[in-house]
């Protein structure tokens, strides 16, 4: 297994997915714990939606770097999605659901009636579930993602009391003048960016799981918001690690591999933080 392992690790295109996997597992993470304790687990969900009607979109119009086009739509739907949720008409469940349906739809639909690919249904699995896409980065696509993934990662840190404030008493943090407002639109537009990072890596699909299972995982074991945000990293880049090198030797969906190991682990805490608790009593 280990000469299997280094004949791979020979290849640019598994180095540039370990890196992309590790980076996007990271940021997800950071941004999972607030997005669960705020009750905006789906936004993940139907942001994906929306990604992947910006890259039918793309695709239609022969968009070479389709970054360059899905980034900008996806983020102005976060928005959106913030702003229509504070609608007292739609609230902000029936807003995620009313744009993600929408999105995915019209998304498939444009593919079928103006794609060229011969390989359709290939191409929109690939998609939906990131089977191969993680595997055939570019060296400008990593470049990308890394200097996106620490922009992510500075804001969190940079703002990481801001965040805490808004996520636990966000009536609170308004009565002591902080800008909640705006810090909720951060959080959703560093959340856009991070699902568009994530589609290469589990699909359109799956990206919720990457944001919430590790964080659900983490709050098993800690009550502590800072030791449940630094367990659910080491937690994700662990079972992102983990998932690619199994999808890597077993030839498995990339996406689903690593999904499934995320439940393994969530099921190995949540008994971890039963034994525990009963253990205290």
């Amino acid at each position: 297994m280990i000469e299997t392992l280094q004949l791979y690790f020979s290849y640019p295109f598994v180095r540039y997915a370990l890196i992309v996997g590790v980076l996007i597992a990271l940021c997800s993470s950071l941004l999972g714990v607030t997005l669960v304790l705020k009750r905006f687990s789906f936004i993940g969900d139907g942001l994906s939606h929306v990604a992947f009607g910006a890259i039918a979109i793309a695709s239609v119009l022969d968009v070479s770097n389709e970054m360059i086009l899905v980034l900008p739509i996806t983020v102005g739907c976060a928005i959106l999605l913030l702003k229509t949720g504070q609608n007292t008409k739609i609230k902000g469940d029936a807003a995620i659901a009313m744009i993600s349906v929408g999105a995915l739809a019209l998304g498939y639909l444009l593919l079928n009636i103006f794609s060229a690919s011969s390989n359709l249904t290939g191409d929109v699995c690939s998609t939906l579930f990131g089977s191969t896409s993680i595997l055939t980065l570019t060296q400008g696509e990593v470049w990308l993602c890394a200097a996106l993934s620490v922009v992510v990662i500075a804001v969190f840190l940079l703002f990481y009391n801001k965040i805490f404030a808004v996520t636990f008493d966000e009536n609170f943090a308004k009565a002591t003048g902080l800008h909640a407002d705006a810090y909720n639109l951060m959080i959703a537009v560093i959340t856009a960016v991070i699902i568009v990072l994530a589609m290469n890596l589990v699909g359109s699909l799956l990206i919720s799981a990457l944001v919430i299972f590790p964080a659900l995982s983490a709050m098993r074991l800690f009550k502590n918001f800072r030791a449940v945000i630094v367990c659910a990293a080491i937690l994700s880049v662990c079972c992102a690690l983990i998932g690619l090198l199994v999808s890597i030797l077993a030839s498995t969906p990339v996406g689903s591999t690593i999904v499934a190991v995320d439940i393994a682990a969530f099921g190995l805490c949540a008994l971890t933080g039963l034994v525990l608790g009963c253990a205290k009593k």
